[in-house]
C-alpha cells in the first residue's frame, strides 16, 4: 500500500458511489459473462435480490444468520480491467520530486483499489521492450496486495517496444473489457496506435493516460546542458535556446497527433503531468468521467 496513504483511501472510500456509476459507464457495450457461477474461484457474498437463481443460494450462510446470500464467484464480477503500465528507462525521468514511474505506479495502484472496491476483476501487466510481469484479472480482495506490491517493486529499464506488447496481450484475451495503457509514449506514434487498435477492434473500451514531466512540456533549461537518451545511451550537449522552439513545436505536434488520432478511433485519451499529485488526477478524471455519462 506504499502508494496509498490512510488519507488518500479514505477519500476514495467516500467517493465510491459515485465511482460506482462511473465503473459502470465504463461497461457500456459490454456483457457479463454466460458463466456465471461455474468459476471455482470463490470472491465474496451479496444479499439474494428477488430473481435470483435459488440455486446460488448459500444454505450454509441461511442456517447460521437466517438471511439469504449469494455466493458470488469471479466471473461474476461486472468487468475486467487490464492496467498496463510502462517501465522502460524513459520513465524513470524526473525533473522533480517524482519520476514518471512512480507517478504511473501511484495511479494504476489507485485505480487497482478503486474498481476492487466495486467488485471488479483487475490484472496488471509491466513491460518495456517485453512483457515483464503479468498478472490475469481477479476480483478476489487479497489479490491487491499482489498487484500493489509488483507496481512498488517495478524499476525503469531497458528499451521500448510498446506495440509489440499490445499485439501479445490482445491475442491472450478472449472476453471484452476495458485496457488503460500508462506511459509516456516514448515510441512511434503510429505504431502504438496500431496496438490499441488492436483492443479497439475486439471491441474493447481503451483509455490512455500519457504520462508527461513538466520539463517534456516547458523546455525551461537555462544553460548548455547535455542531454542523453535513457533507452540507447545516445548523447547531445546542446545550448537549449536554440532549439527551444522547435522542440515546443515537434513535441506539441505529436500530442496533437496522438490525441486526434485515439479520438477518432475511439480511445479515451488523458494527457496526465507528474507536476499534478497522481490523486489529485485521478479525481479530477473520476470527475470527467462522471460528466460524460
Amino acid at each position: 500500500m506504499s502508494y496509498l496513504s490512510e488519507n488518500f483511501i479514505s477519500r476514495l472510500d467516500k467517493f465510491s458511489l459515485r465511482a460506482r456509476l462511473i465503473v459502470e459507464g465504463f461497461m457500456i457495450g459490454l456483457h457479463k459473462s454466460p458463466y456465471h457461477g461455474f468459476s471455482v474461484e470463490f470472491s465474496d457474498h451479496r444479499q439474494y435480490n428477488p430473481g435470483d437463481p435459488l440455486r446460488n443460494i448459500d444454505w450454509k450462510v441461511y442456517a447460521k444468520t437466517g438471511r439469504y446470500y449469494i455466493r458470488r464467484y469471479e466471473e461474476e464480477t461486472n468487468l475486467k480491467c487490464y492496467l498496463i503500465v510502462d517501465h522502460s528507462k524513459s520513465m524513470g525521468y524526473s525533473s522533480g520530486k517524482v519520476s514518471k514511474l512512480q507517478f504511473s505506479s501511484g495511479l494504476a495502484s489507485a485505480l487497482a483499489y478503486l474498481m476492487m472496491k466495486q467488485q471488479d476483476a483487475v490484472g496488471l501487466l509491466t513491460f518495456t521492450n517485453r512483457i515483464t510481469n503479468y498478472l490475469p484479472p481477479r476480483a478476489l480482495r487479497k489479490y491487491l496486495d499482489e498487484l500493489l506490491k509488483t507496481l512498488y517493486l517495478t524499476e525503469a529499464q531497458e528499451t521500448t517496444s510498446t506495440a509489440a506488447v499490445l499485439h501479445e496481450l490482445a491475442g491472450r484475451i478472449k472476453r471484452r473489457g476495458l485496457i488503460i495503457l500508462i506511459s509516456d509514449m516514448m515510441d512511434d506514434p503510429d505504431e502504438i496506435l496500431s496496438g490499441l487498435n488492436h483492443f479497439r477492434y475486439q471491441k474493447h473500451e481503451v483509455v490512455l493516460f500519457h504520462v508527461q514531466d513538466k520539463q517534456e512540456l516547458e523546455f525551461s533549461f537555462k544553460q548548455e546542458t547535455r542531454f542523453e537518451d535513457a533507452e540507447t545511451g545516445e548523447t547531445i550537449t546542446v545550448s537549449p535556446w536554440q532549439i527551444k522552439d522547435d522542440y515546443l513545436r515537434s513535441y506539441g505536434d505529436i500530442t496533437t497527433y496522438l490525441k486526434k488520432k485515439c479520438h477518432e478511433s475511439r480511445i479515451e485519451y488523458n494527457a496526465v503531468s507528474t507536476e499534478t499529485p497522481f490523486e489529485e488526477c485521478l479525481f479530477k478524471y473520476l470527475v470527467k468521467r462522471a460528466k460524460m455519462l
